[in-house]
């Protein structure tokens, strides 16, 4: 006896009693209604064991009988049982309303802390973030009289360099008879003052449908048209 390791905390003891009475106590899901007059039938078995004290055992059957678990278990028609798991009659009705008052009370604590808990998150947040919004935006450092950057030139902008040495445009003439074309035909459709290629879809009395080399099919009439 001498050998063996002291418990020294509740959760340990029930732990314990669970192992040593299984027909009795528990460590997970409902527990069953316990016997009047259960902690002087623990006393009498265990003495002795594991160092235990009647003031340890005392404390941690006040915690076991005051678990959720436990309170679920006290209900109208339920048996209370003894250490070996003998049924020791049902529950009396103000035994099983007193738990059902314990339990609502023991949720309506755990929602207040919960909420005081949230409360004091929301003050908090609301404390850091002006601070927050009120950070200043850093802006790039320049040198003292250093000129903005020149904004770049757009893609279709060439430099006059580069425009000198872009190869000429092959003279183009505009087409006067319909008569001269014929479909799948390369060809030019002036948009502007500019000319774009196109080749030629279909040919009809009011325009002449064609697709252009971005893949964009249109029709034209023939004096936007140029060989």
């Amino acid at each position: 006896m001498e050998n063996q390791p002291k418990l020294n905390s509740t959760k340990e003891i029930i732990a314990f009693l669970a192992e040593r009475f299984p027909l009795c106590f528990s460590t997970e899901g409902e527990a069953r209604p316990l016997k009047i007059g259960i902690f002087q039938d623990v006393v009498e078995r265990v003495k002795d064991e594991m160092g235990l004290s009647k003031t340890q055992l005392r404390s941690a059957l006040r915690i076991y009988t005051s678990s959720w678990r436990y309170l679920y278990g006290i209900k109208a028609g339920a048996s209370r049982v003894d250490l070996d798991g003998n049924p020791c009659g049902e529950l009396e009705e103000q035994h099983v309303e007193h738990a059902r008052q314990q339990l609502e009370e023991a949720k309506a604590r755990v929602q207040a802390r919960r909420e005081q808990q949230q409360a004091k998150r929301r003050e908090a947040g609301e404390e850091t973030a002006p601070s927050r919004a009120r950070k200043p935006v850093r802006k790039p450092a320049t040198a003292e009289g250093a000129q903005p950057r020149k904004a770049r030139s757009k893609p279709d902008a060439q430099p006059a360099s580069a425009a000198a040495s872009a190869p000429r445009q092959t003279a183009t003439k505009p087409v006067t008879d319909t008569s001269l074309l014929q479909i799948g035909q390369n060809i030019k459709v002036t948009a502007g003052k500019n000319a774009v290629d196109a080749t030629i879809l279909e040919i009809a009395k009011d325009g002449v449908r064609v697709q252009l080399a971005s893949g964009m099919a249109m029709k034209v009439r023939t004096e936007h048209l140029q060989f």
